[in-house]
């Protein structure tokens, strides 16, 4: 037996098949890393411009954001319409799909990278959009393309390579390779596999390790130091996490009710669609002072360092900013705008605790929310705490994240991400029925 391992463990040492397989699925590592530091600085970029853009006039989005609402939809439309809203559900709806044919109509490089450009084209219109969901699917894209170019065995082209490539793109977006990890198990891949961790761990370290060296060392929310005492502890976790819970669970269902009844509208007059959709954001970002566009990433970061607050008023028209951006169907992800409506609630939340500390009720409120949304309770957690590097709230963290789950539940049984990857896959039975009707029997 162990020289049966030693002849086994020396031909894949020696093997140039092997070794070529191992350099193209590395050099699709790096290639995530690459996107992903090009979309997070196109973002950041776009996010800028429209900022300037907004200090010469505040009344200018009254016209910039539907007419770039009704660009992106013709775009997405014409060229690219398994680009539309968040990517995470497309990349769970691929790991359903038995046929390589369907999961390249999802996962190409050419859905790849228009995605990338009509999420900087959505953040510089000013919809309130995240790009950490759409860095999923582009990064899973890219994993699945490579494998066109070495031999990979069955198990990896089938579903390694996008779980991998999932990790790896959300770990590069946020400079969270935990995080990233975590979030494949609890979501992407439910039913976690020991035959894909060592290609996932390869591809978040080199994907990471491609966007530090580009970016640099960072983190996202900077670094925060924020304690509770336990006596402070139990009231705060127990309201936090029932505010977010509920406020996240409410917003997935409102997400998806409205979702799904506009489809019928959506599909016959999507260029009205997304000149409602972006004189209602207008609208709403006239209203906040111009706060709602974006990531709210600046917004969440203001927040967490002690700024001022207006209460809950941020965090509900964030919400609804949100929630409009996903009907219009444009691309774009909601974890980043996700962060930032549970910083406002936090941020709510606290004028309620005088006497314990802002930031620490901030970043409960944040993981909260976040796992209202999504229910992925540990990723939620992990997430805030690579975010700040700040490890001293990981109990109370955890007692939010699951108090907020439990609630969310009662509203939605499922996660957001799950329902929205069944209506994709409807959606794609459905086109595959009208190209061909005799696929149906």
């Amino acid at each position: 037996m162990p020289k049966a391992r030693f002849r086994r463990t020396r031909r894949q040492l020696t093997s140039s098949r092997v070794w070529r397989t191992r350099l193209v699925f590395w050099f699709g590592a790096v290639l995530v890393g690459l996107a992903a530091t090009a979309l997070a600085i196109g973002s950041d970029h776009a996010g800028q411009i429209f900022s300037q853009v907004l200090e010469t006039s505040p009344y200018i989005p009254v016209v910039l954001t539907p007419m770039g609402l009704v660009l992106i939809t013709w775009i997405t439309r014409r060229f690219v319409p398994a680009a539309k809203g968040s990517g995470i559900p497309q990349v769970i709806a691929s790991l359903q799909m038995k046929h390589d044919s369907d999961k390249r109509k999802i996962l190409s490089l050419r859905i790849a990278i228009s995605k990338g450009l009509l999420v900087m084209l959505g953040i510089l219109s000013g919809a309130s959009i995240g790009r950490e969901g759409p860095t999923v699917h582009i990064a899973a894209a890219i994993a699945y393309a490579v494998s066109r170019f070495a031999r990979f065995p069955l198990h990896d082209i089938g579903r390694g390579l996008i779980i991998a490539g999932s990790a790896a793109g959300l770990a590069a977006a946020f400079n969270t390779p935990l995080a990233g990890i975590v979030f494949v198990i609890e979501e992407v891949r439910r039913s976690y596999e020991k035959n894909t961790s060592g290609t996932i761990l390869t591809a978040v370290i080199i994907a990471g390790m491609t966007a530090l060296a580009i970016q640099g060392n960072y983190n996202y929310f900077g670094t925060v130091t924020a304690k509770l005492e336990l006596s402070q502890a139990v009231g705060v976790v127990i309201v936090c996490g029932i505010i977010g819970g509920l406020a996240g669970g409410l917003f997935g269902a409102v997400l998806l009710k409205g979702a799904r009844k506009l489809t019928g509208f959506r599909n016959t007059r999507p260029y009205l669609l997304a000149v409602i959709c972006g004189l209602s954001l207008a609208a709403i970002g006239l209203a906040s002072g111009g706060l709602t566009y974006g990531t709210g990433y600046e917004e969440a970061q203001h927040l967490i360092n002690g700024g001022e607050s207006n209460g809950f008023t941020y965090a509900l028209m964030k919400l609804s900013a949100t929630v409009i951006s996903y009907w219009s169907g444009i691309p774009g992800g909601i974890f980043a705008p996700s962060l930032s409506v549970g910083a406002g609630l936090g941020a709510g939340i606290a004028e309620w605790f005088p006497t314990v500390p802002a930031a620490a009720i901030v970043l409960l409120g944040m993981v909260a929310y976040f796992t209202g949304v999504v229910q992925t309770p540990i990723t939620a957690v992990v997430i805030i705490m690579e975010m700040t590097a700040d490890q001293s709230l990981l109990l109370p963290l955890m007692a939010t994240a699951l108090i907020a789950e439990g609630i969310s539940k009662l509203i939605n049984p499922h996660s957001i991400y799950r329902y929205l990857a069944m209506d994709f896959m409807k959606d794609v039975h459905r086109e595959k029925f009208h190209e061909d009707p005799g696929k149906e029997k």
